[in-house]
C-alpha cells in the first residue's frame, strides 16, 4: 500500500459531491482515515474481521466497504473500468454463492452443496457489473441431487431456497443491503417459480426460447452453487445460443428491442441534461447490442468470437475482420466513458439510474468525476454518443420501397428492374404471396418475403439472366420446407443477393445443391467464403469437431459442403482461376479423408483394438491423385497397410491383419460416402486397386508392390503415374512413394506401353463418348487424351514422374520431351472442365449470359474466341498424341 495523492483529491470530491460516499466515509473510520492519507487499502483485506459473523451481516458490511473503496479508487484513477467492474462482480459472486450455502445449510444442515446453481447473465455474467447494480441470475436444480427434507417435493425444496437466497441478499437494516436480485430473465417469469429444473429450463430454450434470450445467453456464467452443474447445462444450451445456420429473425429482434427501448424512453433521447446513458441513442445499451449482432452472426461459426466482455468482443470482432477496427476502437472508448459517468451518477446516491441529472446536480456529477461543470461533462460525451448512434444506425440496411400488389404496377417495377417485359417473373411474385408452395405458407414467411423482395428484385434484375434467375429461384421455393431463415439472410446481408442472382443466372448444379440445402448459402456470410481455401492441415482443423462419431460426420459434411459451394461460387463470381478453384477442392477432400479416417479408426480400435507394427495408408489416383478436382469429381483410392499380414489386432474383438484393414477400409469408404442428415460427401471408386473389384479392397504394402511389380497392367501404371498417398504417417508414405517411383522407373513387367495405351484409349472412346461439344475431358484432343499422351511418355521414359498433371507436363517440356504448347493447353482444358462443370454439366453450350463468364474464367475476349481456342487446343494435343503413339496425325 503505497500513499498517493491522487487519493486525497478523490476522496475531497467524494465528501463534497456524492452524499453516498460521504456518509460511507463517516461509517467507516477506519478505512477513511488511510484514505485521507493517500492509502488506498488492498480489496482482499476489506473482511478479514468479518468472518465470524452471521452471513448476511457480514456480506452487507463487506459490499459497504467495498462500494468505498471502489468508487475513491476509480475517482483517483488507481484502477480502470475493467478493475471496477472485475471487483463489483467478483463480490457478487462470492456473495451470490455464500447465500446459497447459508441456505441449504439452514434447511439441511450438513447437506453437500449440490444440485442447485445460479447461472449469471447479463453485466455479472460478462464480469462487468456497474456500480449500483441488480444481479440478473437464473435459478436452476437438479431434482436427483438437491438436498430436501425428508417427504420433501425437490419442485419445493428448490423454490424455498431460492427465496432465502434473495432473502439474504435484499434484506436491508441498518448497515445497508448486500445486492438487489432481478429473477425475471428465468424462462416465462409470469408462469414459473422462482427456480427451475435444468430439463425444464433445456426443453424451454431448445423450443420455446425468444431470440433476445439467445442474445442474453452471450454474457451467460455459472456463477455460484453447483458450478459442474451449471456449467453442464450451459455447454448443453450452447447450440441454442451458437447456431450455425443463423436465425436473422434474432437479429431483427434485437434491432426492435433497441427500437422500442428508444421509442419508450423518448424523453432520454435528445443528448443534454437528463439523458439515458444506457437506453439512450447512441448510449451504452447500442455499443452493446452492436457488439451482440455480430457475435450471433459470425460467433456460430467462429468460437474466438464467444466472449461475454463488451469491449473483449468489439476486439475479437475487429481481429477478425467483421467490424471496422477503428470504428471497434471508437465504439471501446466510448463504452469506457460511458460506463465511467454512470458510475459517477450512481456514486451520487447508491441509486440504479442512467440518467444524467439535470440543473445543478449535473454539476456535482461533473465536479465529481473532475470536471469544471455540467458544459465540461456534455462536451467530453457528446462526440462519442453522436459516433456510436451512428455506428448502431448503419447496422440497419436501407428500406427498399415495397413491390407493388397492382399487377400493372408491379409490371412496370420488374421492367424497370430489368427483368424485359416482366410478365413471368411477376407471375412466380403472385405465386410466392399467394402461399402456393409450403415454404411460404406462414405469415412469417410471407412478412420475410415482403421485407426482401424489393431488393432481392433489384438484385435479379442486374443478374445476367433476370428470367433465368427468377425461374430457378421458383423451383428452389417450390422444394423448401421453409423459407423464412433463407429470406431473412438476405435481408440481414443484401450483398448476398447479387452473389444468389449470379449463381441462380450461371450455375445450375450449385442453384440444384441450394434448392437442397438452403443452409449452404449461410457460409458465404463469412468475409473469407471467396478466398482461396486453406491449407489441408487448417482445413482438417476446422472440420475436427464433434463430440460422438455421428456428429463428426455430421460435421466434416457440413464444412465440406459449405467449402464446395464457396468454390463453385468463386467461379461464377469470377474472383478465383479455376486452377486454383480446382487445387481447393483437392484440399478439401483431402482434409476430410485424413478427419474421417481418423475418427473411424478411433472408433473402430474401440472394439477390434489395433494391429501392432502396422497402419493404414491411403492412396489416391486419378484427378485427387493429382490434386486437381471439380465440383463433380469423385475419389480414386486405394487402401493398403504397413506391417505383416499374418498379424492379429490386439482388441477385445481381435481379427487377422487382412479382414481388420479390410472391414477399417469398408468403414471409411461408408464414413466417405454414406449422406447423413447434414447431406453428401464424395462418391468413392476403388476400382483401381489390385486385381479391381475381384481383389480385396485393402492390401498389404508389400502384396501392393509385388502386384505392381509383377502383374498389373499398362493401364493400372499409368493411374499409378498420379498415386499420391494422402493419410499414414511420413514414414508410410515414404515407403508407397518409393515403391511407386520404383514401378514408374522400370521395376515392372515388360509390356508395349503405347501399344497397350492406343487400344485403352480405343476402348474408353467406345464405351464412354463424349457428353458434348464441349467436353473438354472425352473429346479428341481432350484432357483424357492429354493425360493418355504424358503418362505414355513418363513410363517409356522416366521424366516427368510427379502426380500433379500440369508439373509433370512442365518436367517433360523442360527435358525436351514435350511440345511447350501443352502447358497452355493442359490450364486451358482443365480451366474449361472445371467451370462447365458447374454452369454446363451437360457439355452443351451455355446460355449467352453465361458464355461470357466461362470467357472471362479461361482469361479469353468472348465466347467466339473460347470456341476458336478449344478447336485450336485440340487440334495440338492430337497432334502431340499421334506423335508419342508413332502414328501419323
Amino acid at each position: 500500500m503505497l500513499f498517493d495523492p491522487r487519493i486525497i483529491d478523490a476522496v475531497a470530491r467524494a465528501r463534497q459531491w456524492s452524499p453516498f460516499l460521504s456518509m460511507l466515509l463517516q461509517r467507516e473510520p477506519e478505512m477513511a482515515a488511510m484514505l485521507e492519507n493517500g492509502v488506498l487499502p488492498e480489496l482482499h483485506s476489506l473482511a478479514r474481521d468479518l468472518a465470524d459473523m452471521p452471513t448476511p451481516r457480514r456480506l452487507r458490511l463487506e459490499r459497504r466497504r467495498l462500494a468505498l473503496r471502489v468508487a475513491i479508487g476509480d475517482l483517483a484513477g488507481c484502477d480502470d473500468l475493467t478493475a471496477v467492474t472485475h471487483a463489483l462482480s467478483d463480490f457478487a459472486d462470492r456473495a451470490l454463492d455464500s447465500a446459497i450455502v447459508t441456505a441449504i445449510a439452514e434447511r439441511t444442515p450438513d447437506a453437500p452443496v449440490q444440485g442447485f446453481t445460479a447461472i449469471a447473465l447479463g453485466k455479472q455474467g460478462s464480469r462487468e457489473l456497474n456500480y449500483s447494480s441488480d444481479i440478473d441470475p437464473i435459478l436452476l436444480f437438479d431434482p436427483a441431487t438437491l438436498p430436501c427434507r425428508p417427504r420433501e417435493a425437490p419442485e419445493e425444496a428448490a423454490v424455498r431456497i431460492g427465496k432465502l437466497v434473495v432473502e439474504i441478499l435484499q434484506a436491508r437494516d441498518g448497515d445497508g443491503y448486500v445486492l438487489r436480485v432481478d429473477l425475471r430473465l428465468r424462462p416465462s417469469p409470469e408462469v414459473t417459480p422462482i427456480a427451475l429444473s435444468v430439463d425444464a429450463a433445456l426443453s424451454y430454450y431448445e423450443s420455446l426460447a425468444l431470440p433476445w434470450e439467445r442474445a442474453a445467453f452471450i454474457r451467460a456464467r455459472a456463477a455460484a452453487g453447483d458450478i459442474a452443474l451449471g456449467t453442464r447445462f450451459l455447454e448443453a444450451v450452447k447450440p441454442f445460443v451458437w447456431r450455425r445456420a443463423l436465425d436473422f429473425g434474432a437479429i431483427g429482434e434485437i434491432r426492435g428491442i433497441s427500437r422500442r427501448i428508444r421509442d419508450h424512453h423518448a424523453r432520454g433521447q435528445a443528448f443534454g441534461p437528463g439523458f439515458d446513458l444506457k437506453r439512450g441513442r447512441g448510449g451504452i445499451r447500442e455499443v452493446e447490442f452492436f457488439a451482440q449482432i455480430h457475435q450471433l452472426i459470425h460467433g456460430g461459426r467462429d468460437p474466438a468470437l464467444r466472449v461475454p466482455a463488451t469491449r473483449d468482443a468489439l476486439g475479437a470482432l475487429a481481429a477478425a475482420g467483421w467490424v471496422d477496427a477503428a470504428e471497434a476502437v471508437a465504439l471501446v472508448r466510448a463504452y469506457t466513458l460511458f460506463r465511467t459517468i454512470e458510475h459517477r451518477v450512481q456514486m451520487i446516491d447508491d441509486r440504479q439510474t442512467h440518467h444524467l441529472p439535470t440543473g445543478a446536480a449535473l454539476d456535482g456529477v461533473a465536479k465529481l468525476h473532475g470536471l469544471e461543470d455540467a458544459n465540461a461533462l456534455l462536451d467530453l460525451l457528446r462526440p462519442h454518443v453522436l459516433a456510436t448512434a451512428a455506428s448502431y444506425d448503419a447496422l440497419d440496411p436501407e428500406d427498399g420501397d415495397a413491390l407493388s400488389f397492382d399487377r400493372d404496377h408491379l409490371l412496370a417495377q420488374l421492367s424497370q428492374a430489368g427483368f424485359g417485359d416482366g410478365d413471368v417473373a411477376r407471375q412466380r411474385i403472385e405465386q410466392w404471396r399467394s402461399g402456393t408452395y409450403p415454404a411460404l405458407r406462414s405469415p412469417a414467411a410471407r412478412t420475410a418475403l415482403e421485407a426482401v423482395l424489393p431488393g432481392l428484385v433489384a438484385a435479379l434484375g442486374n443478374a445476367p439472366d433476370p428470367q433465368g434467375a427468377i425461374v430457378r429461384l421458383d423451383r428452389m421455393l417450390a422444394r423448401l420446407s421453409s423459407a423464412v431463415n433463407f429470406f431473412r439472410l438476405l435481408e440481414a446481408r443484401p450483398a448476398l443477393a447479387r452473389l444468389l442472382g449470379l449463381i441462380l443466372s450461371h450455375a445450375e448444379t450449385l442453384a440444384e445443391e441450394l434448392a437442397r440445402r438452403p443452409e449452404l448459402f449461410d457460409g458465404l456470410i463469412d468475409a473469407t467464403a471467396l478466398d482461396p481455401v486453406a491449407d489441408t492441415a487448417t482445413l482438417a482443423r476446422e472440420m475436427s469437431a464433434g463430440a460422438d462419431y455421428q456428429a463428426r460426420l455430421d460435421h466434416v459434411r457440413r464444412v465440406v459442403g459449405e467449402k464446395r459451394f464457396a468454390l463453385g461460387t468463386q467461379i461464377v463470381s469470377g474472383v478465383s482461376d479455376p486452377l486454383a478453384v480446382s487445387a481447393g477442392y483437392a484440399r478439401v477432400a483431402e482434409a476430410a479423408i485424413g478427419v474421417l479416417a481418423e475418427a473411424t479408426i478411433t472408433e473402430f480400435s474401440g472394439t477390434h483394438g489395433t494391429v501392432p507394427g502396422s497402419e493404414l495408408i491411403i492412396l489416391a489416383l486419378g484427378r485427387m491423385g493429382g490434386g486437381a478436382l471439380t465440383h463433380a469429381s469423385d475419389l480414386d483410392l486405394i487402401y493398403l497397410f504397413t506391417g505383416d499380414h499374418l498379424a492379429e489386432s490386439d482388441g477385445p474383438k481381435p481379427l487377422g491383419a487382412v479382414l481388420y484393414y479390410n472391414r477399417l477400409a469398408q468403414r471409411i469408404s461408408a464414413a466417405l460416402s454414406v449422406p447423413t442428415a447434414s447431406g453428401p460427401l464424395y462418391e468413392i471408386d476403388t476400382r483401381l486397386r489390385p486385381s479391381g473389384t475381384q481383389g480385396p479392397l485393402s492390401v498389404s504394402l508389400e502384396g501392393f508392390a509385388r502386384y505392381q511389380r509383377e502383374n498389373a497392367w499398362t493401364w493400372e501404371h499409368m493411374a499409378l503415374a498420379r498415386a499420391r498417398p494422402v493419410f499414414g504417417s511420413p514414414a508410410a508414405r515414404a515407403a508407397v512413394e518409393t515403391v511407386i517411383g520404383d514401378v514408374l522407373r522400370g521395376d515392372r513387367p515388360v509390356r508395349n506401353v503405347v501399344a497397350d495405351a492406343i487400344a485403352m484409349r480405343a476402348e474408353m472412346a467406345a464405351h464412354k463418348p463424349p457428353l458434348g461439344p464441349l467436353d473438354a475431358k472425352l473429346l479428341p484432343g481432350g484432357l483424357v487424351d492429354l493425360e493418355f499422351a504424358v503418362h505414355m511418355m513418363q513410363l517409356e521414359t522416366g521424366f516427368g514422374l510427379d502426380p500433379n498433371l500440369r508439373v509433370a507436363i512442365a518436367a517433360l517440356i523442360a527435358a525436351g520431351r514435350a511440345p511447350s504448347e501443352m502447358l497452355a493447353a493442359h490450364d486451358f482444358l482443365t480451366r474449361l472442365l472445371v467451370t462447365l462443370r458447374l454452369v454446363a454439366p451437360d457439355a452443351q453450350p451455355p446460355r449467352p449470359a453465361t458464355q461470357g463468364l466461362v470467357a472471362r474464367a479461361l482469361g479469353l475476349a468472348d465466347w467466339a474466341e473460347v470456341l476458336a481456342s478449344l478447336e485450336t487446343t485440340r487440334q495440338e494435343v492430337a497432334i502431340w498424341l499421334a506423335d508419342v503413339e508413332g502414328v501419323e496425325p
